[in-house]
């Protein structure tokens, strides 16, 4: 697995899956685009890859100015884009009953629309070298659980965008897939609103609601996205890979 002249576009790349997929690429010599919105994180993410080339890139996803300006200056400094790592996106908790139009406005324009605005602008450059795209998505695109109700909408979402554009873009030569975490120890949920002693449960419970008894760690899901990204992902394009520890395959009894 090369990526030796490869331009990788990743965004959350500040931390968790986003920082472990970066590293991932960075030494299998692929040249980085890192965006994230915390410019310290990213900093040190940046150091900590070593990438023989990269760029840092700060903005906000879901203002269409950044969004345009993370991929004008990306093709800037490489001249070129082969795959798109649609990482960036939150959680909140919320029922029907709960759930304001703020919110969910919120989670959708960062899980969907931003995914959306980014990869329609990235299209014509990927065309160009059969390029491929990547998305985050999670378990909860798959299963339906209850108090994260816009969360697993806007995870549906990314499952079906991912599938449809598949299919549009086949024919060019551009892949597009995503990965389905479980639950993986990154700042994901804390971020979210759960506080130290609730996730520490949370990661505990997945004794009983994974089937591997554990929590993913950052660096699997990046293993399945840079193989997703990879030659020897050629002939695979529109799926979803649950990377769950066999939780997507779990039912109640």
């Amino acid at each position: 697995m090369n990526f030796a002249g490869k331009v990788v576009l990743i965004t959350g790349a500040s931390s968790g899956i986003g920082a472990a997929t970066a590293k991932h690429f960075a030494k299998l010599g692929g040249s980085l685009a890192l965006a994230g919105r915390n410019k310290e994180n990213l900093s040190k993410i940046a150091a900590e890859c070593n990438a023989k080339d990269h760029i840092e890139l700060t903005g906000e996803l879901t203002n269409e100015n950044d969004t345009k300006a993370i991929l004008e200056k990306t093709i800037e400094r490489f001249g070129r884009l082969d795959v798109l790592v649609n990482n960036a996106g939150i959680i909140e908790t919320g029922s029907i009953e709960t759930t304001t139009l703020e919110q969910y406005d919120r989670l959708m324009n960062i899980n969907v629309r931003s995914i959306f605005h980014l990869t329609s602008l990235a299209v014509p450059h990927l065309i160009k070298t059969e390029g491929n795209v990547v998305n985050v998505s999670s378990v909860n695109g798959i299963r339906s659980f209850p108090g994260v109700l816009t969360y697993c909408v806007s995870k549906a979402a990314v499952d079906q965008f991912t599938r449809c554009t598949a299919l549009e873009l086949a024919t060019k030569n551009v892949r597009v897939n995503c990965v389905n975490p479980g639950v993986t120890v990154t700042n994901l949920h804390k971020r979210g609103g759960m506080g130290e002693e609730q996730y520490k449960e949370f990661l505990k419970r997945t004794k009983d609601t994974h089937a591997m008894g554990r929590p993913g760690q950052p660096e699997e899901v990046a293993n399945a996205i840079v193989f997703l990204a990879s030659q020897h992902a050629s002939f695979i394009t529109g799926v979803s890979v649950p990377v769950d520890g066999g939780r997507h395959a779990m039912c109640p009894r």
